[in-house]
């Protein structure tokens, strides 16, 4: 039945089990154990558990299945393990499947986390990992060898959006044998298209857009039952990176006005992103569904929405896009995204500043480079608010 239901219905409904008491809310089950009728119950349990039988909560616990089973409905995907972060989803999705010697292919823009992930810890351990601009479908082509085990980019790039022609890669990493795992941050559970156009994987920070209040860390793996229980499960219940119940809870409770949520939030992303591109102090707009984005079209091909985030770059450099930052009122200075509240943040200086300067010039990440991530306050107060900004920074 759940098949049937709209993602709204899905995003209140799915995945939802109630204990004897008949709670309307659902449940929170802060237990790490599980009691047995007998030793030949636990024994049984340990051989084989049911589809609703728990052992240990780094296993699985009730509340956080409601929200695996929750989220794989909106996804679309057969199943899901949730994770203590978003980098916890990332780091165990590619390491759960790979091991030394194999291949992975990446795009080059990526979270600066994601980019220690694959150029420290993948290659400490043997994998070959190749970097290719993501934007370049020729490039993925000569990359994606014969025996490439792994495909690995985030829809839309952290921080400068660009847009991956993400059918082009799934066809040719379907050709190769690979497994296409994305990072749908950007694009969001509520404009996912990722599945549809051949993903194998989907990773998601649900810190992000799910919580979508800036309360708790939290990921999530997404794919089909074989890979999420035979490959996913038994690297993390062993490692341990599994998520609380409490922070299932509060993802359950995310989930339900998500959709309202991002809407409302890109739609006025996209009104800002229109309304400041104009300003004597910006240099560039970044924002996929803007004419002027440089994968314009594809971004209406592949992507449903512009999202909730935008770029772009103050001119004079990180002495503007600083005056720019403390001039801000509403907006907040952080390193989030995703949240009910506006945010703002300095890529060269905080998400990506280990990167070696050469490599920010070649992924875009400028002094004068600012992300914004946009909320829900009234787009009218925003658009005046950053448009006081970018006058104070437009004022040397």
């Amino acid at each position: 039945m759940t098949r049937d239901w709209k993602p709204r219905t899905r995003a209140v409904h799915a995945g939802s089990r109630r204990s004897g008491y008949g709670e309307m809310s659902e449940a929170i089950f802060l237990t790490q154990g599980f009691v047995y009728d007998s030793a030949a119950a636990a024994e049984a349990r340990f051989l084989e558990a049911g589809p609703d039988e728990f052992i240990y909560a780094r296993y699985g616990n009730p509340t956080v299945r409601m929200f695996e089973e929750r989220i794989a409905a909106l996804e679309g995907t057969e199943d899901a393990f949730a994770t203590a972060s978003g980098m916890a989803a990332v780091a165990g999705a590619l390491m759960a499947m790979l091991r030394a010697g194999d291949r992975v292919v990446s795009a080059r823009a990526l979270f600066g986390s994601c980019l220690y992930i694959l150029e420290e810890v993948l290659a400490r351990y043997g994998v070959d990992v190749a970097f290719v601009d993501g934007t370049d479908p020729a490039a993925w082509d000569a990359a994606i060898t014969p025996g490439t085990r792994a495909v690995f980019l985030e829809s839309v790039s952290n921080p400068t959006l660009e847009v991956i022609d993400l059918p082009h890669v799934a066809r040719r990493a379907r050709a190769a044998g690979a497994t296409v795992v994305v990072d749908n941050v950007f694009a969001t559970p509520v404009f996912s298209r990722a599945v549809a156009q051949g993903a194998d994987v989907v990773v998601y920070s649900a810190t992000k857009h799910i919580d979508g209040q800036g309360r708790a860390l939290g990921g999530v793996i997404l794919g089909s039952r074989s890979f999420i229980r035979k490959t996913v499960e038994p690297f993390l219940k062993h490692t341990g990176g599994a998520m609380s119940p409490f922070t299932a809870w509060l993802m359950l409770k995310g989930i339900e006005t998500m959709e309202l949520r991002v809407r409302a939030q890109a739609e006025t992303a996209a009104r800002l992103a229109a309304g400041l591109e104009g300003h004597p102090a910006v240099a560039r707009m970044l924002y996929p569904l803007l004419p002027s984005h440089p994968q314009h079209h594809l971004a209406r091909q592949v992507l449903a929405s512009g999202g909730t985030v935008l770029s772009f770059e103050v001119r004079g450099g990180k002495a503007a896009a600083f005056r720019f930052l403390d001039a801000l009122g509403i907006v907040k200075i952080s390193n989030n995204l995703g949240d009910a509240k506006s945010i703002a943040t300095h890529p060269a200086t905080t998400t990506h500043q280990r990167l070696p300067e050469a490599q920010k010039a070649a992924l875009g990440i400028t002094p004068g480079l600012v992300r914004l991530s946009v909320g829900l306050e009234d787009p009218d107060d925003l658009l005046a608010d950053l448009t006081q900004a970018l006058d104070t920074a437009a004022r040397a």
